[in-house]
């Protein structure tokens, strides 16, 4: 008899949502309803989603390139698609070791099949839960040298505790387990620029999936107290170093983010 946590496929799970709004497969009805819904008051949703991916690719492009970073910790997963944290790392820095943690046990199934590794680096999956960070930082600590610095990846995650205060200590709780020079980067859906996106998360809350709260900018920053940001700043995910393409400054989107390094 497997002890592993059943799939509860009867109401929308954040992860398979995001994955649905992102072309992938891995969804049921529950996930397609919700995320449909979604569309239909904020078609601008998929964009969103996807330019909070092109920003996790970025971002991890830095950490392992300029920054140096090799090791990485990635929070809240979500389902493989294209360009996880381990392919974009492992493509700068082949001897990169990235561990992610989740708590849906459909990613846990998927991590498995999907999530193969460089042979000089490697990438292993915990399926665990943000709201228990020392639990996460000990079973990390198996995979990672914790006495290095590690990139904590956060994107997306955030939202689903809803109080500030309890988020905030939840980040610092992780960085506390994290050696001098490790960095934290973050996204999280704002609701500063499009009154639909808002009423579309408000439908959304009361779907029976994990609740999601959007943050201004500045509650956003705060996640970053303590730490040297990384230029720019924190900015919409789309203007976070984005790449030149002659078609001017990306358009604002409802999802902001930051690197920021730890003293």
């Amino acid at each position: 008899m497997s002890d592993e946590p059943a799939i509860d496929t009867s109401v929308p799970h954040s992860a398979r949502v995001w994955n649905y709004w992102l072309g992938g497969k891995d969804h049921y009805p529950a996930d397609r309803e919700a995320a449909e819904a979604f569309l239909e008051l904020y078609p601008g949703m998929a964009q969103g989603a996807r330019a909070s991916r092109a920003f996790l690719e970025r971002t991890v492009r830095y950490l392992a390139g300029e920054a140096g970073i090799d090791q990485f910790l990635d929070v809240g997963t979500g389902l493989p698609t294209h360009n996880n944290t381990h392919e974009v790392a492992q493509a700068v820095a082949p001897e990169s070791r990235i561990v992610y943690a989740d708590n849906d046990p459909l990613v846990l199934t998927h991590a498995r099949a999907l999530m193969t590794s460089t042979p000089e680096g490697a990438t292993a999956y915990l399926h665990a839960d943000l709201r228990e960070p020392e639990d996460i930082l000990a079973r990390a600590g198996e995979h990672l040298d914790l006495g290095r610095p590690v990139g904590l990846m956060l994107m997306g995650v955030l939202g689903h505790i809803p109080d500030d205060a309890e988020a905030r200590d939840l980040v610092r709780r992780l960085l506390d387990g994290l050696a001098p020079g490790s960095h934290l980067t973050v996204n999280d859906g704002t609701d500063v620029h499009s009154r639909a996106n808002t009423q579309a998360h408000e439908q959304y809350n009361k779907s029976g999936g994990d609740p999601y709260v959007q943050r201004s900018p500045e509650r956003i920053g705060r996640f970053f107290d303590g730490l040297e940001l990384v230029e720019p700043g924190l900015v919409t995910v789309t203007r976070w170093r984005y790449e030149e393409n002659g078609f001017g400054v990306p358009p604002e989107v409802d999802g902001y983010g930051a690197v920021g390094r730890k003293p």
